[in-house]
């Protein structure tokens, strides 16, 4: 199995994580419903989080990846999915398949600073 990466740069903006990929043509695309808490949660011991961070994420694991997010439901053309051994629930839009064929089982992420 191969594994590929991907990663986008969230910052706050209008009182909630978005991002940017220009090259699937997505601007200011927020991260709702529950996503937000989770992010704020991993990203609290990167200074200045809010001006922008790396978000990697794959449906395989991979080296130093912090949450397993196991999926729970399809709703509205989204997905909910639950950080593994927690009850929070938050849901993912539409845009998700512009990185990913297939409704992953499991998303595997990690944060970190831009600059390491």
């Amino acid at each position: 199995m191969t594994n590929s990466i991907t990663v986008i740069t969230p910052y706050w903006h209008n009182g909630t994580w978005v991002f940017d990929d220009a090259e699937i043509g997505l601007r200011q695309e927020p991260f709702i419903l529950y996503i937000p808490d989770m992010i704020t949660e991993m990203v609290k011991d990167i200074p200045r989080a809010r001006q922008g961070f790396r978000m990697l994420f794959s449906s395989s694991p991979f080296p130093g990846y912090q949450v397993e997010m196991e999926w729970v439901k399809k709703e509205y053309g989204g997905h909910w999915y639950r950080p593994k051994g927690r009850t929070l629930e938050g849901w993912l839009c539409p845009a998700l398949f512009h990185y990913f064929r297939e409704t992953p089982r499991s998303i595997f992420v990690k944060t970190e600073p831009l600059i390491q």
